[in-house]
């Protein structure tokens, strides 16, 4: 989508759909107030109405969104906003609209432009791609958005804002994409057309390549299936003095049945999204090749199928780690961690300033924090203090959980240094205890995503049924810090 910011009066200017963005119990321009009843329109947030004003504007239509009060004014306010307009205008089957805001608007220009690029493009996201004869709407190409002042402040807003809905785009297109054809080949083919157009520099593991240098978890994860797996590192920048090092680990079971410990039938299809932390990891990646923020980054994802067959790994196995720690395998659908295990202490060799994985990693973090929050927890309290003000401002939010040595203990092994499960009570932290075991002494922090990665419902207008994008406007914001 192209975005222009103007200046000017939007109710002067032709347009097939304008949009005007109203606080709540704000005066209505002249010009519309005599065009509705006193209660029609009290502008509370998400509320709309279109309005055909019969030549007394210059827009053929009119549609007012509310904002809500002024005082609880936020850049997702506004996300929520721009996403309802421009599926007003697809509804519409209009091409082009314009959206005016509150000229005392109380959010800085570019905080303001970026929301509204988020929310536009992200409003309009759909997953057609294996429809033969989709239903053709009409494509929104182009808005307008109309500021009062400081074009240039909104327009590098609405730029970024671009740039990270396309992120987020190829997050979901890669979570939503079914498990036959995402394969861990295919992420490590992505990864490939990110270092191709950005000059990454981009390595892709095979298992003949895993197996010499000693993935003992991904491979042991990995060899139930057909589908070989992949171990991909792709990396922004380079490591230099001043220059902080941000490692990003993802989980990318492109198709996760439990294995041996097999998941029930019921919503099985859904786990094609089990690697969604691959997908946020890849998406945050393009968006740093956008803005070529000067950091040095490097993602990673480890990568692999969850089967269960003659040759798949079993409860009670012992298997090994990239680390050289041992683990005891009691549930094979706890596969996630053991995968991440080798790719945490695999992101040690670059002496990080931070690293930062993500996983649609437990159902406990579900049954805890539902689908609202990101479960957080790690080793680093400044580093989860940065994530969590980050989450606040992109409004992906971040729940930190304890992480004590009791809840380490409880994923020590009698025979083996640890254990893939710490039993049913406090399954999300035993989680994040597994993994710390794999990042030595630098800051960590660890995010389940597995209750926010995917919706059956939109519960925001720019969310649709499947995948999220959950995590890349959150990293983004979070790297974005380090440089400000």
């Amino acid at each position: 989508m192209q975005i222009t910011v103007r200046v000017g009066d939007m109710l002067r200017e032709p347009a097939d759909l304008a949009v005007l963005a109203l606080v709540e119990d704000a005066p209505l321009p002249a010009l519309v107030a005599g065009l509705l009843e006193p209660d029609d329109f009290r502008g509370g947030a998400k509320q709309s109405l279109l309005i055909y004003p019969r030549g007394a504007v210059a827009p053929r239509r009119l549609l007012l969104i509310g904002l809500g009060r002024a005082d609880c004014l936020s850049a997702e306010t506004l996300r929520q906003a721009a996403a309802l307009a421009a599926q007003k205008a697809q509804d519409l089957k209009v091409a082009t609209f314009a959206l005016a805001l509150p000229a005392d608007l109380a959010l800085a220009p570019a905080i303001a432009g970026q929301a509204f690029a988020e929310g536009a493009q992200l409003g309009l996201y759909r997953y057609l791609r294996y429809k033969t004869d989709p239903y053709k709407d009409v494509e929104v190409t182009a808005a307008t958005l109309y500021v009062g002042g400081a074009v240039d402040q909104a327009q590098a807003g609405v730029n970024i804002g671009l740039a990270v809905a396309d992120g987020v785009t190829l997050a979901r297109d890669l979570a939503n994409g079914p498990g036959n054809l995402i394969t861990p080949t295919a992420l490590g083919e992505a990864a490939l057309v990110l270092g191709e157009r950005y000059g990454f520099a981009v390595t892709v593991l095979d298992k003949a390549q895993l197996t010499a240098q000693g993935f003992h978890g991904i491979l042991a994860v990995g060899q139930g299936a057909a589908q070989e797996p992949r171990f991909i590192v792709i990396e922004h920048g380079s490591a230099a003095k001043g220059v902080p090092t941000i490692c990003l680990v993802g989980k990318g079971i492109t198709f996760d049945t439990g294995g041996i410990s097999i998941k029930p039938a019921d919503s099985m299809d859904n786990m094609k999204m089990d690697m969604g932390g691959a997908a946020a990891v890849l998406g945050a990646m393009q968006v740093l090749g956008e803005l070529k923020l000067p950091l040095h980054v490097v993602g990673i994802v480890c990568s692999a199928e969850n089967m269960p067959s003659a040759t798949a790994y079993k409860p009670g196995d012992i298997i090994g780690s990239l680390s050289g720690k041992t683990i005891e395998v009691l549930n094979t659908d706890a596969e996630g961690r053991i995968v991440l295990a080798d790719g945490l202490f695999y992101a040690q060799r670059y002496r990080p300033t931070a690293i930062i994985d993500l996983a649609t990693l437990t159902g406990a973090i579900m049954v805890a924090l539902g689908p609202h929050a990101i479960g957080m927890m790690g080793t680093s309290q400044e580093l989860a203090d940065r994530l969590r003000q980050a989450g606040e401002a992109a409004d992906e939010r971040v729940w930190q959980l304890p992480l004590w040595d009791e809840y380490r203990d409880m994923i020590k092994s009698d025979i083996a240094d640890l254990k893939n499960t710490g039993g049913r009570y406090g399954g999300a932290i035993t989680a994040g205890g597994f993994l710390a075991a794999f990042v030595g002494d630098y800051p960590w922090a660890h995010l389940d995503i597995a209750g926010t990665a995917w919706v059956e419902r939109a519960t925001r207008p720019y969310y649709t049924k499947g995948a999220t994008g959950i995590g890349v406007r959150l990293i983004v914001q979070l790297l974005r810090g380090y440089v400000e």
